[in-house]
Order: structure tokens, then sequence, then C-alpha cells
């Protein structure tokens, strides 16, 4: 005996296809270019997520240590930027401008569509990604390339020595930052 699934009707189903999917989720995004995300990071206005896998960034090359700019897998990445998480980076604030990086803009659309929908109102993605990040010039570790020595102890940050951070910086809230607070 042969057993009959039926399958859901067809209007059930939210996007017409995965590209559907996508624009969806951009036309909700104010995209940024790798230039304008670079920008945002070194002025202490965004922090840059890349969600790429460890496999990828091998392969390809990371963004360079800068302060503001973090790895978080992408299969974690709502739970350590919503504000409300148990398990949340304490950076996570609905305020935060949070600017996603992928190898080239697709996946990061999605994510950051998707930590708009957790009310972190201000993320986005950059556009093309990783590969626009490296054509355009910005601050890459390629495979195989030594990592910058570490700073001495007791330097007191970006200020005086831009590679070398003391932490993180803090993120300043954008003029919309009314919306919502954490």
């Amino acid at each position: 005996m042969t057993a009959v699934v039926t399958a859901r009707r067809f209007e059930e189903i939210y996007f017409d296809g995965v590209d559907d999917m996508l624009a969806q989720a951009r036309s909700r995004l104010d995209r940024v270019s790798a230039r304008a995300a670079y920008q945002e990071v070194i002025g202490g206005r965004a922090i840059l997520v890349d969600i790429r896998p460890e496999a990828q960034r091998v392969t390809e090359g990371v963004v360079e240590d800068l302060p503001g700019v973090l790895v978080i897998d992408r299969n974690v990445l709502e739970w350590r930027l919503d504000p409300r998480s148990e398990t949340r980076l304490p950076l996570a604030s609905y305020d935060a401008r949070v600017v996603v990086l992928c190898q080239q803009g697709y996946t990061s659309s999605l994510a950051a569509d998707s930590l708009r929908q957790l009310g972190v109102w201000a993320a986005t993605d950059v556009v093309g990604g990783f590969a626009a990040w490296r054509a355009a010039g910005m601050p890459v570790r390629l495979p195989g390339q030594a990592a910058r020595p570490e700073c001495p102890a007791g330097m007191p940050g970006r200020n005086a020595r831009p590679e070398c951070p003391a932490r993180l910086p803090e993120i300043r809230p954008s003029a919309r930052a009314s919306v919502r607070s954490s």
C-alpha cells in the first residue's frame, strides 16, 4: 500500500520562490556599498558582521581586524543580536547599526531583514558582499597572509594607534534612534 501525501495548496505559499523572497527582503533594506559600510565602521557608527562560514573565510579572506568588525555564524546571528535573547552579545540593541556581510550579498540581505523583523531597525547589508568589499580595496587579509602583530599591552585604543583597539567602539545611535530604545 502506498501512502498518499497531499501537498499544501499553492495559494498558501507566501513567496513566489527564493528570488521573490530576496526581492521582498531587499525592499525593506537601505543597502550600502562596501565603501559606505567601511566609513560607518571606522566612524564608530556601525558594526560590520561577517556571517560567512569559516571555510569561506579561510578560502576567500577576511575583513581586516578593525574595531567594530565581528564574525558571527549565520546560524546564531539572531540569537546574538536580538536584545531580548538570553544569548545576546552585550552590544545587542534595537538602535544598533548592524551591517551584515556575506560572500556576494544574497544571504546577508535575508539575514539583515531577519534582524529588522526582530526590531533591530537599522540593520542592513553590503551590496555585493565580501567580493565587493575586496574589489573596492577595503582592508582585507587574504588567505595565507599573516595577521597584524599583536598590539603592545596598555595601548589606549584606536585613537592612539588604529590597529590596536582596546575594545569594540560604542555604537552611536543614528538620527532615527528615537524609534525604539533598548
